[in-house]
């Protein structure tokens, strides 16, 4: 069986020119900050596992839930590959995607970003756009990573 990464949330990113706001973070201090970092966590599991705890900690608190319930779902894929990353149990992943992914998530985090976390409804949709961003631009080694992470938990009994 093959898992199929979510669809994302079209609808809810509608309203504004995502491109525009992704060029726009891209660019942005924060996220700068974000990959300037990323490096030293992809190489050291333990700042990756803390990294993975603090993502798990936001999505309960962000309510993506409704028309962002993919966006969570594909969340969660990316803890599953950090996580297998920094056991060393999955390899499959190029060097400078996993630098992306750990910088995607460091920003996710990031209380403090393009558009603020404090701001009700609005300040999540940064860290949103980016996650959409990500998804659709290394979608093929997501794609390869889940299913892997199938296989891996499949037993073969025949």
């Amino acid at each position: 069986m093959l898992i199929v990464i979510l669809p994302l949330p079209t609808t809810f990113l509608r309203s504004m020119d995502t491109d525009s706001l992704i060029k726009r973070i891209l660019k942005s201090v924060f996220f700068k900050q974000a990959e300037n970092k990323a490096g030293r966590y992809a190489g050291n599991a333990s700042k990756l596992y803390k990294l993975v705890s603090d993502v798990a900690g936001k999505l309960k608190t962000a309510g993506l839930k409704g028309n962002l319930a993919g966006v969570q779902q594909n969340v969660l894929l990316l803890i599953r590959m950090v996580k297998a990353y920094a056991s060393g149990e999955y390899r499959g992943v190029q060097w400078k995607s996993m630098l992306s992914i750990v910088a995607v998530l460091i920003y996710f985090v990031s209380p403090i970003d393009l558009i603020p976390d404090f701001l009700p409804i609005i300040g999540i949709s940064d860290d949103v756009a980016l996650i959409v961003w990500l998804i659709k631009n290394l979608g093929e080694e997501i794609q390869k990573f889940s299913v892997w992470e199938k296989s891996e938990k499949t037993i073969n009994i025949g």
